[in-house]
């Protein structure tokens, strides 16, 4: 749910008793559009005031983020002025999103004056104003803008302060015959949710939705399809919702995907209509339910961000190594059809007496066939016979070499995509910013970050032999490894790698030689391994499937029916020299197909568990 007017009023009520009265001891601006001020009341506090486009909000956090080494200028206007100060009030204007702390403190000449800060919260027009209450003047704005960027105001320095234009909405109404007047209005065509949020301040889409379902009423109902009773309990249910006096008691929600471990989606200051098939959890108060859902927001954009530019550097080898794969298959099949050469050199060898100087073919009779059928070969009339036989040779001789210097290049190619593919896995499947520093470390190790790394491994790729000096495993840190870990439903560990390194180490440290280790046949994905006792050669049948669903989960072929997954003893694993981290190959296995039944998989990822 957005952070709209209405539920901005719920959150000042709640926040006040706390807020109102405390001093400010410290202000830091620790991102380039957040700023964090340490009040204190009974106990330090934790302020955000956030003005980015995506979450514009203010909460108390606990959340300690680093600072940077020089404050930026508008941190230091602000503890110039504020720093010290008392909180003596926080309000809003007519549940219009722009909330004004007015700030007690001295100034440079001792006075007592009150400054005011707005925190406007209006997406990517987001700001926060200091601003001098006397004469109505900016003292600074976070973000500073000219008329060249907005006609109706500008927020410098020494200009005069505006507040935001208003949309032309009606403030809450608790005149039921002048609510129904702005109903008379508008089109009979159009729909209630759209009347509400476009007529009546305060009110987000999501609420909107919500007024209409708690009055009884579809989300799609026109206003010609409602009668007197309709309006009447749209009625009541907008005043209910819609002033903050009107719900004493907060019940603030929290809803989540039926997915495990799924941020937030939404928050609520009571239990929505709207999200009854989400997963909903209560918590103690509004602040809580804001911060919860607006930090894990906060984590998973910056997620998906680092994931995302991981995934294109990723995409980026892929696509180059793919080019030049198509460039090294293109050179191998024309370097196949010159092996016929060598033929038409030995039967012009073999027939130099019927060759007449100056012909532009010759047909031949063809001893290589068992049906001695005849042949045509094309001549350069300007040869002799035997210099038209050595000019077949060549291309023969030329052929040969190409096809011998190409395969190599195939396979490094080759190798590099199947390579590309799995790190392609690992970044989709990775569900913390750690697991993504992993990536990125290996990314680094094997230089496809780096540039001068990048060339040397493009300059051995090129010379159709591997780097026998680099360093096939990718180093980290051993304290960092953290693989995943279920539990069987009888009760057997398997562990699951989270990346290639850490595929490596599970199959080439952590494994014992009569371990049993899983993996995807062909497919890339992630190693699978179940520790047995000694002298145990297979676990249950049980463990041996679920483990082996848990292997198709974790690569690509997740969602697939009927996959191939190949299990064998850790002591037949195999490394080979320069190999890619997370590549292993074995001669002895065994094969499984299974299509992983979903409750199955619930229950396993359910037992997830944490190396202690």
């Amino acid at each position: 749910m957005a952070l709209d007017g209405v539920t901005l009023a719920y959150l000042i009520k709640e926040l006040a008793p706390q807020l109102v009265g405390a001093r400010i001891d410290k202000i830091y601006q620790p991102e380039k559009e957040e700023i964090h001020l340490l009040v204190r009341q009974q106990g330090s506090q934790r302020l955000l005031l956030s003005t980015k486009a995506t979450s514009p909000r203010f909460h108390l956090t606990q959340e300690n983020k680093k600072n940077p080494s020089s404050p930026p200028m508008f941190c230091m206007i602000l503890r110039k002025h504020l720093e010290g100060g008392k909180i003596i009030s926080l309000h809003q204007s007519e549940l219009e999103r722009v909330v004004t702390f007015d700030i007690q403190n001295y100034n440079d000449r001792g006075d007592l004056v009150t400054l005011q800060l707005h925190l406007e919260i209006m997406g990517k027009h987001s700001n926060l104003i200091l601003v001098d209450p006397t004469t109505n003047t900016i003292l600074d704005g976070l973000k500073r803008y000219s008329h060249a960027l907005s006609r109706f105001r500008e927020v410098l320095p020494g200009r005069i302060y505006l507040a935001p234009p208003t949309q032309g909405k009606r403030p809450p109404l608790e005149d039921e015959e002048l609510w129904r007047q702005t109903f008379y209005e508008e089109d009979l065509n159009r729909s209630i949710t759209d009347i509400l949020l476009a007529r009546f301040a305060g009110i987000s889409p999501e609420l909107a939705r919500e007024i209409v379902l708690q009055a009884g009423l579809s989300t799609e109902i026109c206003l010609h399809q409602c009668g007197e009773i309709d309006l009447s309990r749209l009625f009541q249910s907008y005043r209910r919702l819609s002033n903050p006096e009107g719900i004493p008691t907060l019940q603030p929600c929290l809803y989540y995907n039926l997915a495990n471990q799924s941020p937030p989606v939404a928050f609520t200051f009571i239990p929505f209509q709207q999200y009854q098939d989400l997963r909903m959890e209560t918590v103690p108060t509004l602040n809580e339910a804001i911060a919860g859902f607006y930090q894990s927001k906060s984590t998973t954009n910056a997620l998906e961000s680092k994931r995302g530019s991981l995934r294109k550097i990723v995409q980026e080898q892929h696509s180059h190594f793919s080019k030049k794969l198509k460039i090294y298959n293109e050179a191998e099949m024309s370097a196949k059809s010159g092996l016929a050469y060598q033929k038409w050199g030995e039967l012009l060898t073999a027939n130099l007496y019927n060759i007449l100087l100056g012909s532009t073919e010759v047909t031949v009779e063809d001893y290589y066939d068992p049906s001695l059928s005849s042949i045509t070969i094309p001549l350069n009339p300007h040869l002799s016979a035997i210099d038209n036989a050595q000019r077949y040779y060549k291309r023969y001789n030329k052929a040969k070499a190409t096809l011998r210097q190409t395969v190599p290049l195939q396979e490094a190619a080759l190798n590099e995509l199947k390579y590309l593919d799995s790190l392609q896995v690992s970044l989709d499947q990775a569900s913390t910013l750690s697991e993504l520093d992993e990536i990125h470390l290996e990314l680094v190790t094997q230089g496809y970050v780096a540039g001068k790394h990048l060339k040397k491994a493009n300059l051995q790729l090129k010379k159709g032999r591997p780097n026998a000096k680099s360093k096939s495993k990718t180093k980290v840190p051993k304290e960092s490894i953290h693989p995943r870990i279920y539990r069987s439903s009888q009760g057997r560990v398997i562990f699951v790698g989270k990346n290639n390194a850490q595929n490596d180490w599970l199959s080439l440290h952590k494994g014992k030689p009569n371990d049993l280790w899983l993996h995807v046949k062909v497919i890339p994905g992630s190693h699978v391994l179940i520790p047995l006792e000694d002298g145990e050669e297979f676990p249950d049948d049980n463990t041996l499937e679920e483990a082996a669903a848990l292997a198709i989960y974790y690569s690509q072929a997740r969602g697939s029916s009927q996959v191939a997954v190949d299990y064998t003893h850790v002591k037949q694993l195999k490394k080979p020299n320069a190999a890619k981290p997370g590549m292993v190959i074995y001669e002895q296995n065994w094969t499984l197909y299974l299509t992983p039944k979903p409750e199955i998989l619930e229950q396993l990822l359910a037992s997830d568990e944490l190396l202690k």
